[in-house]
């Protein structure tokens, strides 16, 4: 059941700058950004800064990359909206093809055995956490990873799990794939905070 607060908005000034965006982008605003305008409380600057340093921060991983492991989580917890989203924007850094491939199944996919290794350690957390060890660390480790990038693998595992759930639970409208395209240079100039 889709939440009415989702499309109500809590002020005049927030209703009156989605309605401008929308128009400006020519796309209705996705639901993640009306959350995060509607409900700074649940969504606000916190969430932001920790998907933004997630995402966009200094890394070992590309951008691309990053989105792709954001879909790969989105695919594991079931979230259509957010497979969507970020496969829209890994995407514009690889090859579609390969980013199918990896949300079919990526032990098959044509990705390096670094990003499988990191794939590998992120499934683990996502499905089964209760599960983790250290030898699945020092595993992801002796596949090639370095410490910096299972900890930059495993914050984008970590903010994911919260976002996917709560896309879930809100039941957040699914755009087109045009819609998921004009959201994805959106997100790529302006970033997630």
């Amino acid at each position: 059941m889709r939440l009415p607060e989702i499309d109500r908005g809590d002020t005049l000034g927030h209703r009156t700058l989605i309605a401008m965006i929308s128009r400006l982008t020519g796309i209705r605003l996705p639901d993640a950004a009306r959350v995060a305008f509607y409900h700074r409380d649940f969504a606000g600057p916190a969430l932001g800064a920790w998907t933004q340093r997630a995402m966009r921060g200094e890394s070992g991983w590309s951008v691309y990359e990053r989105e792709l492991m954001a879909a790969a989580v989105a695919s594991w917890n079931s979230c259509p909206f957010c497979i969507g989203a970020h496969g829209a924007i890994a995407v514009r850094g690889i090859d579609r093809g390969v980013v199918d491939a990896v949300l079919n199944d990526y032990r098959t996919a044509p990705v390096s055995d670094r990003l499988k290794a990191a794939l590998t350690f992120i499934e683990k957390v996502t499905r089964t956490p209760d599960d983790v060890t250290a030898a699945d660390a020092r595993a992801a480790l002796e596949s090639g990873l370095s410490i910096d990038d299972l900890r930059d693998a495993s914050a984008v595992a970590s903010v994911f799990n919260v976002i996917t759930r709560y896309a879930n639970a809100l039941a957040f409208q699914i755009p087109s794939s045009d819609e998921f395209d004009k959201a994805a240079g959106m997100l790529l100039k302006r970033g997630y905070s």
